[in-house]
């Protein structure tokens, strides 16, 4: 492969999505030597928040910065022979970007909703208009990088992009995600403080989709069962309704919630888990189901696409919204009563996503579109 730039366009870090943090990285890191390449974002600037964090506030900074300046920027970048933008709900600045080749990763259709399905989600016009002109710039990119068979078969359905562009392309599991603790242990006061209680372990947003109420929920009944249970969630920001639901099940005092881990600590966070639950009713892929299990970590969760092709025989599935079913699981695993598959099974599945050899794959389309 013929030596060529390519320029990398991350997420703002300041919107804090830790998966597109990390997608942009790997890329970064992984890419084959032949491949220089350059990471492109302009400083976040806080036209707004700097007068205080309302949530008025916090979303006008984002739509300045996502919509004018990063294709401001864009527009004034030369020094790369391609460029990938690393979220789809960034692929408007593919319309700023100089004329050549051009990617995008496709990691959920979440961002199209309201557009594919207007009855489900309703938006107001401006935000579709917005999610219009997103769409239109993966649409015209060169390449797009599907990172899950999941989403790669559903845009293909739903005739999306033209099939002679798209590309499968499975995200991996970066080296920190491991069985063994460091020879240092790394201490978290919040889990010590536990004393050996066995404890559940969810990971990622609150957003609607990833059924924070089922989780909450299926808690509630899971302790009656067994009332050592603690719940310790990482990432996110409870919504008001989630706060609402946790003090009507009267949960407060037997949750953790843990927030701004490195991803060292949120290694020996799934290692120390007595079970990891992946509620989602919808998902493109499931990092957090292939990082807990490359770090040992029984793995329950949502009998849905995208997570049985994140977790195949490794993880145990349960329907969705089926609360019964989940709790049983969820006790049976803690008392060591369930046919779970076992430890050294469940690394040898997590091994096969790796992160160079996604990136090999991403840097291999590009050469193609090069000529190189």
């Amino acid at each position: 492969m013929t030596r060529f730039r390519l320029a990398i366009l991350p997420d703002f870090p300041d919107e804090g999505w830790p998966s597109m943090d990390l997608c942009a990285e790997m890329l970064l890191a992984n890419l084959p030597p032949s491949v220089t390449g350059i990471r492109a974002i302009p400083p976040y600037r806080k036209r707004v928040t700097h007068l205080g964090r309302s949530r008025f506030a916090v979303n006008a900074d984002r739509l300045y910065n996502r919509y004018f300046a990063y294709p401001r920027f864009a527009r004034s970048l030369r020094n790369a022979d391609a460029y990938h933008v690393v979220d789809h709900s960034y692929a408007h600045l593919v319309h700023a970007l100089p004329a050549g080749p051009t990617g995008v990763y496709c990691h959920d259709l979440d961002a199209f909703r309201c557009l594919l399905e207007p009855q489900t989600e309703p938006r107001p016009r401006w935000f579709r208009s917005l999610m219009r002109r997103v769409l239109s710039g993966m649409q015209s990119a060169s390449v797009v990088i599907a990172t899950s068979r999941t989403t790669y078969a559903q845009i293909l359905q739903l005739g999306l992009i033209d099939p002679a562009k798209l590309i499968e392309a499975p995200l991996g599991v970066a080296a920190e995600f491991h069985e063994q603790s460091p020879i240092e242990p790394i201490r978290i006061g919040a889990l010590e403080a536990l004393r050996g209680r066995p404890w559940l372990l969810h990971v990622g947003s609150t957003i609607p989709r990833k059924r924070i109420d089922l989780l909450l929920e299926l808690f509630a009944i899971a302790r009656r069962e067994a009332p050592e249970l603690h719940l310790v969630k990482v990432g996110g920001e409870w919504t008001p309704g989630q706060r609402e639901q946790i003090d009507r099940l009267g949960l407060a005092t037997d949750i953790t919630h843990l927030v701004g881990l490195s991803r060292w600590e949120l290694a020996e966070v799934y290692r120390r888990a007595s079970v990891v639950l992946v509620t989602s009713d919808a998902e493109g892929f499931g990092l957090p189901v292939i990082e807990a299990l490359a770090c040992g970590a029984p793995v329950i969760a949502s009998d849905i696409s995208a997570l049985r092709e994140a977790g195949g025989t490794a993880a145990t599935y349960r329907p969705v919204g089926d609360l019964p079913a989940w709790v049983q699981a969820i006790v049976e695993t803690i008392r060591g009563d369930s046919t779970v598959t076992a430890k050294p099974d469940r690394l040898v599945w997590a091994s096969r996503f790796r992160w160079q050899t996604h990136a090999a794959t991403v840097a291999e389309a590009y050469a193609k579109i090069l000529g190189k």
